[in-house]
C-alpha cells in the first residue's frame, strides 16, 4: 500500500507551468515533426494508433462487440466491431476515427494546462496498454509497443520539467496532426483512392455526402486545435 501510495503521489503531482518561449518551442517542434515529410511518414503511426484507438472506444462505447484492431506499415489501420450495421451506435463509430486524435489533444491540453503533465504521461500509458490487448496482428503489436515504450521512458527517466515538455511536445502533435490527416483524406478520395473511407462509410450510412462529413471532421480538428492553444498559451 505504501508503494502505491508513493507512485499515486508521484502520478498525480503537479509541475509548473512551462514558459511561454518553451511551449512556443515545444510547439515549433511538433510541427516539425507534422509538417516533414520525412518524419510523418515515421510520425504518422501516433495518429493512426489514437484514430483506431478512438474507433475502438466509442465501439465499446456504442454497445458494439470490438472484434479487433489492426495496424499496418503503410499507416493504415483497421477496427472491426461487431454488432449492428446502421444506427447511431455505427455512425458514432465511424466518425470517431478522424475526430478521436483532436479529442485525446484537447483533453491532453487540458491537464497539461493544469500542470498535470506526468499523470497525462501515465494516462497515454494505461490506454496504449488497453489498446494492445485489442491488437490482431504483429506489426500493429510492434507499433503499440514502441509508442509506449518512448512514452514510459520518458515517464520513468526524465525530471518533472522534462516530462512536461514530452507532454507538451505530444499535446501539440495529436493537435497539429489531426487536420493533417483530413487533408489527406479528401486528397486521397478526390483520387478515387479510398472509396471505402470512414466518411465514404457515413455517406452510406446517413443522408449527407462524404464531403460533408469532410468538412465535420475538419471543424472538429480545427476547432479542438483552436481550443487547445488557447489553453496551452497565456
Amino acid at each position: 500500500m505504501e508503494v502505491l501510495g508513493r507512485f499515486w503521489v508521484r502520478v498525480t503531482a503537479t509541475v509548473p507551468e512551462l514558459p511561454l518561449p518553451v511551449l512556443l518551442a515545444t510547439a515549433a517542434a511538433a510541427a516539425a515533426l507534422v509538417l516533414s515529410p520525412a518524419l510523418w511518414r515515421t510520425t504518422r503511426h501516433a495518429v493512426t494508433i489514437a484514430h483506431e484507438g478512438a474507433h475502438g472506444v466509442v465501439a465499446l462505447a456504442a454497445g458494439r462487440r470490438l472484434s479487433g484492431i489492426r495496424l499496418h506499415s503503410d499507416t493504415s489501420g483497421l477496427t472491426v466491431s461487431a454488432g449492428k450495421p446502421t444506427g447511431v451506435g455505427m455512425v458514432l463509430t465511424c466518425a470517431a476515427g478522424y475526430t478521436g486524435p483532436a479529442l485525446l489533444g484537447l483533453g491532453a491540453a487540458a491537464l497539461l494546462a493544469a500542470g498535470h503533465a506526468v499523470g497525462l504521461l501515465w494516462t497515454l500509458l494505461v490506454l496504449l496498454a488497453l489498446l494492445l490487448v485489442q491488437i490482431r496482428n504483429w506489426y500493429g503489436l510492434w507499433s503499440v509497443l514502441v509508442t509506449g515504450t518512448v512514452v514510459f521512458a520518458a515517464t520513468w527517466w526524465l525530471p518533472p520539467e522534462g516530462q512536461a515538455v514530452f507532454a507538451a511536445v505530444a499535446t501539440w502533435f495529436l493537435l497539429l496532426a489531426a487536420p493533417r490527416t483530413v487533408l489527406e483524406l479528401q486528397t486521397a478520395r478526390s483520387r478515387r483512392r479510398a472509396p471505402d473511407s470512414d466518411a465514404d462509410q457515413l455517406a452510406r450510412l446517413t443522408p449527407f455526402p462524404a464531403l460533408f462529413w469532410v468538412g465535420v471532421f475538419l471543424v472538429v480538428d480545427v476547432g479542438a486545435l483552436t481550443l487547445g492553444a488557447g489553453w496551452l498559451l497565456p
